[in-house]
């Protein structure tokens, strides 16, 4: 088992810093600053994302009787935005992939510094430092991410080929904190089914539907912020799980709950798809 814990640790770190440079590879200054130019639609995904579902899951953790894992993990998730997987889905759903892109990177950057202040507030009972979730937040998600930035903007040669080998380094990270997660704490997958399941189904639906309502708002968006605000940022949120907290049910509720969303919104996405084309 002392194996199986280091592939952990070892593959959250991987994913984390892959995940990173393989972002910041593939993106240009343009894909970054040109979609957030319209206010409004940033304003109302920041909205979103910091102030309405953070508030939503905080309630639904508090009426439904989870175990603490379940409520930190889920609050933990909420606080984090800006998933890497949203310009895919977005791109499944014929929509606006240059929107997805700007947006992700700007959730991504204030869930950084956003999730260090909030999270000990919200979880007043448990002593949580914001310094020691800030500082693994900058150093191993930040820096990265500039550094990638740099070598995407002044040697995009190189930056063509590294993305590909960073993502498949991300993907394979992914499938190893999964396994290992699975074969280390497999009994605490029997605490998930029940209340701790169905928390997870209303705060992913919750979330999604605060995107799709506040898209009416702007229409040219509202796929967007449906998929932005539904699928939140496993890099972030499994970082500070496993770097500020010993309770590996944190771990495995994010972990779920990334599934869960896929299984969700990869059909959604098909379906917005698919109206598009009529």
């Amino acid at each position: 088992m002392k194996e199986m814990e280091i592939l952990f640790r070892v593959s959250v770190l991987v994913f984390v810093i892959g995940g990173m440079l393989a972002t910041g590879l593939s993106l240009s200054i343009w894909q970054i600053l040109d979609p957030l130019k319209n206010t409004k639609r940033v304003i109302l995904s920041l909205v979103a994302n910091f102030v309405l579902v953070p508030a939503i899951v905080y309630g639904i953790v508090t009426v439904i009787p989870v175990s603490e894992g379940v409520r930190i993990g889920l609050i933990l998730l909420s606080l984090s935005a800006g998933a890497p997987l949203l310009p895919k889905l977005v791109d499944i759903a014929k929509n606006s992939a240059a929107f997805a892109i700007g947006l992700m990177l700007l959730l991504m950057t204030v869930t950084i510094f956003y999730l260090p202040i909030v999270l000990p507030r919200l979880l007043t009972d448990i002593e949580v430092s914001s310094w020691a979730i800030a500082k693994s937040l900058i150093i191993l998600m930040l820096t990265p991410l500039l550094a990638a930035l740099f070598v995407k903007a002044h040697y995009e040669f190189l930056a063509k080929r590294l993305q590909p080998v960073f993502a498949k380094i991300n993907n394979i990270a992914l499938i190893a904190i999964s396994f290992s997660l699975i074969i280390l704490h497999h009994q605490n997958l029997v605490t998930l089914v029940g209340w701790g399941l169905l928390a997870i189904f209303l705060s992913l639906l919750a979330a999604m539907a605060v995107g799709y309502l506040l898209g009416t708002l702007d229409k040219d968006t509202r796929v967007v912020l449906c998929l932005g605000t539904g699928q939140r940022n496993i890099t972030a949120a499994i970082l500070v799980a496993t770097q500020d907290f010993n309770d590996p049910e944190i771990a495995l509720v994010i972990v779920a709950s990334t599934i869960v969303g896929l299984i969700i919104m990869i059909p959604y996405a098909a379906m917005m798809a698919k109206r598009a084309s009529r």
